[in-house]
């Protein structure tokens, strides 16, 4: 393992845990972090990879936001979760990135559960996506739902984002 990727590693998982306090006690990612961490992980990847670091890095960004921006584009994550794993994709090599946000989508949907089963709304959740489903159409939880409140999605984007690094650090990648 290279001392630049442990130190971008180490640089990520930091902007990741500032994300996830500021997500928790204001419901915000503040921009000034996301474009501290988005030059961070374009100036690390290109120092490390030249420009083909470079191009990893912006494509990187472009996986992430494109795969992350449909979910805020029917309401079902905030701007700032987009953007933060935008950042995400800057300080990963292409395919990682591409990991990070499978496995923080996957985490995001565990988090949600848990969250349904925790508050003891699995049937009534369950219900209101079928009739969803029935209507075609997106009904607004009733102020009693789980599925109304805000949900740090932070949390699920700092345990893909580690899911893929271990991966990439300690087992060798995917074949990539």
């Amino acid at each position: 393992m290279s001392m630049e990727l442990l130190v971008s590693t180490v640089v990520l998982l930091g902007l990741l845990g500032v994300a996830v306090v500021s997500d928790l006690l204001r419901h915000r990612i503040p921009n000034m972090l996301v474009l501290l961490g988005l030059a961070l992980g374009l100036a690390g990847q290109t120092y490390s990879g030249g420009v083909s670091g470079l191009g990893d890095s912006l494509l990187g960004i472009l996986i992430c936001f494109a795969l992350f921006l449909p979910m805020y584009a029917v309401g079902g994550m905030a701007a700032g979760d987009v953007k933060l794993m935008a950042m995400v994709g800057s300080f990963l090599l292409f395919h990682f990135a591409l990991w990070a946000a499978m496995f923080s989508l996957i985490a995001g949907g565990v988090c949600g559960l848990l969250i349904v089963l925790f508050r003891g709304q699995l049937f009534q959740t369950l219900g209101r996506y079928w009739l969803i489903l029935r209507a075609r159409t997106y009904l607004v939880p009733t102020s009693d739902e789980v599925a109304g409140k805000p949900f740090p999605y932070s949390i699920a984007i700092l345990i893909g984002t580690l899911n893929s690094v271990y991966w990439q650090l300690v087992a060798g990648g995917f074949g990539g």
